[in-house]
């Protein structure tokens, strides 16, 4: 780990002293471009440094973060290089010259490459693919060394102001010649074959690794490593334009930004963007506009061939020709590079499409789409949610409750017209920002599939409370028949015999009238007394005086306060009878289970419907599947009402139903 953290000090070392020294350099001159150049040097140098930092602090055995230092060091070495020869000829004698420096300064473009060609060696675990690759590692290091020999070794003089320095590895003549052009040039083809060799490390890399982490950082890499062959295509453009290199300046200062923040991003967060998204569009702006240059150099080509020099007006109409011949071919072209790089997002949204038409012409049913997302994205523990008003949480394709989000993969909602109608979860190798894609694609699909399912359960809520209802009337029925049996027909049954047998004692003066009535009388307010308790339990009789008052006798009755509250006028019997129950049932099951120190009642009536609140302060955790309350919802429902329970643990209840009410 020191070595590691060794090479970052160092490489922040030669990057602050060259800076440093450029702007010392630049202080000297007094000249507004060499300032400017200074500044850009700091610019370009610093973002690579503060990411290297970062990196070796949160991966501090990481060779990545000392080699993201040393991309700070050639932005330094270039400025530097570049004014001091300014500064001499401002301020002659001021500062030394020395040969061997001066001897070194043609051939120090090549150490540019050192460090992004180090760094495809060990992006982004820091090791190396196998010690064989340490061959390249020193060919990396070696040939920029031997390149700096033979570019010093040039015949050609020593451009001003070092017109009098000597080559210090002396200058080859006469039979000399030839293996030193052999040399210079191999030890260019040499370099060249080391960077990409360095590149392939990458490609090696990708397709050995298995994990889906290490493949996203490279994609990173990969898509700022792109900057390389930019700055080719700049050069190109520069030398059809200008007539010389400059622009590939800009190919550089891109890489130098580019390459540390993608390599940092990849370390860091190498899911906070969409990379493959990112990749395909730059491959397809890449490869529109070297198609764009290729035919406008062609044109420009041909016209001074026919013209004899080049025209302005033809180079327009080239481009203008090439811009318009070339947009038919954007999106075959973004659609074919989605294909190759992209080839999950492609497959998942036709995916998506196909299943729409499938379901649009009846051949297809949208319950499949969990299956299609499975399969495009490649993620066998994807699940798709949906949300169900009067469910909690999420309820799967076949209606059953979903777990929460496990913690491996983001949990990404499907949102239509504003509304959270879904949730797609599960999906620990997607990137978050392919998944909103993909939830927005098929919302539609989402929102349709959620219908049915809440159509579905409807239907069977609706089957099971009238099961339900049927089963309570046949318990109704036979309690009724059981308690006219047992009760008030027993009485008559038994009046009747005493009356008949009264009747054959009448004639013979032994019977007692007045007793006789009077026992007749008192059976018969006892049979009128059972009918009557029979028939409150089928409608509560104080309901005649209207529903506050027979709300008001809950409070007589009830050990614990009651705070009632009705705002409404003249109801329909059946409205204040269910109304009346669903109060009734809550106010009993909260004195019997909740404990609570006060109750609270409001019936409020509005817009055509009967609001019914009946909330307490006790313990919570009341169950809509009770037997009590079951039977209010479904007393409810056979009203065309809805009943809303909210009761959470430690925090009290809340019974709502809304009734339809015409008056």
């Amino acid at each position: 780990m020191w070595r590691v953290r060794s090479l970052g000090w160092g490489a922040t070392a030669a990057a602050v002293v060259l800076l440093v020294g450029s702007a010392v350099l630049a202080l000297m001159t007094r000249a507004l471009e060499d300032a400017l150049i200074a500044g850009a040097a700091v610019i370009l140098a610093v973002p690579s440094l503060v990411l290297g930092w970062f990196v070796m602090r949160r991966a501090s055995g990481n060779v990545v973060g000392p080699l993201l230092c040393l991309f700070g060091v050639p932005p330094g070495l270039i400025a530097f290089t570049g004014l001091y020869p300014d500064a001499l000829a401002h301020r002659p004698g001021a500062l030394p010259v020395s040969d061997l420096v001066v001897t070194f300064i043609p051939g120090l473009w090549m150490w540019i490459y050192v460090a992004p060609a180090l760094l495809m060696l060990y992006f982004p675990t820091g090791r190396l693919l196998s010690r064989a690759w340490r061959r390249v590692v020193w060919g990396v290091l070696v040939l920029p060394v031997a390149f700096e020999v033979a570019a010093g070794m040039s015949p050609d003089p020593f451009p001003a102001p070092f017109t009098q320095s000597e080559h210090v590895f002396g200058v080859p003549s006469g039979a000399w010649m030839v293996p030193y052009m052999i040399v210079a040039f191999a030890l260019l083809f040499a370099w060249l074959a080391v960077l990409a060799t360095s590149a392939s490390a990458l490609v090696l890399r990708y397709r050995r690794s298995r994990s889906t982490v290490e493949r996203a950082q490279l994609k990173w890499f990969a898509l700022a490593a792109g900057t390389l062959p930019a700055t080719l295509v700049l050069c190109w453009i520069s030398y059809l334009t200008l007539g010389g290199p400059a622009l590939a300046g800009i190919g550089l200062a891109a890489m130098w930004i580019a390459i540390p923040a993608a390599a940092a991003t990849a370390v860091l967060r190498h899911r906070l963007y969409d990379v493959e998204r990112l990749t395909s569009a730059a491959l397809t702006y890449g490869a529109m506009t070297v198609g764009l240059l290729i035919v406008y150099t062609a044109g420009v080509t041909a016209a001074g061939v026919a013209v004899g020099g080049a025209s302005p007006l033809v180079a327009a109409l080239t481009t203008a020709v090439a811009a318009a011949a070339l947009a038919p071919l954007r999106r075959r072209l973004r659609t074919a590079v989605d294909r190759w790089v992209y080839p999950a997002r492609t497959k998942t949204l036709e995916a998506i499409a196909q299943l729409a038409s499938r379901t649009h012409s009846g051949a297809g049913v949208p319950e499949d789409l969990e299956a299609a997302l499975r399969s495009g994205l490649a993620e066998p523990a994807l699940r798709l949610g949906f949300v169900v008003p009067g469910q909690q949480g999420l309820i799967g394709v076949g209606s059953e409750p979903l777990p929460p989000a496990p913690v491996q993969g983001p949990a990404i909602p499907v949102v239509l017209d504003g509304r959270t109608i879904g949730s797609i979860y599960g999906a620990a190798h997607t990137s978050p920002a392919l998944l909103r894609e993909v939830a927005a694609a098929s919302a539609l699909l989402v929102e349709v599939t959620r219908l049915r399912i809440e159509v579905r359960q409807s239907l069977h809520e609706a089957e099971a409370s009238r099961k339900r209802l049927q089963q309570a009337s046949y318990a109704e029925r036979e309690r009724l028949e059981r308690d006219l049996h047992d009760g008030a027909q027993q009485r008559l049954v038994s009046l009747g015999m005493a009356l008949r047998i009264a009747q054959g004692r009448l004639k013979a003066g032994h019977v007692d009238v007045d007793g006789l009535l009077d026992e007749t009388v008192a059976e018969l307010a006892t049979a009128v007394a059972e009918l009557r308790a029979l028939a409150h339990g089928l409608r509560p009789s104080c309901l005649d005086d209207g529903l506050a008052p027979a709300l008001a006798s809950l409070t007589r009755s009830s050990p614990i306060p009651i705070a009632i509250d009705v705002r409404t006028g003249d109801l329909p019997d059946d409205v204040a009878t269910t109304a009346y129950f669903v109060i009734a049932e809550a106010v009993a099951n909260a004195v019997k289970h909740g404990g609570p120190a006060r109750i609270g009642v409001e019936v409020a009536g509005a817009d055509s419907f009967l609001t019914v609140r009946v909330t307490d302060d006790g313990c919570g955790g009341a169950k809509a599947d009770g037997a009590g309350l079951s039977g209010v919802a479904d007393r409810v429902a056979a009203a065309g009402g809805t009943l809303r329970i909210h009761s959470p643990a430690h925090a009290g209840t809340l019974v709502e139903a809304v009734l339809p009410c015409a008056s």
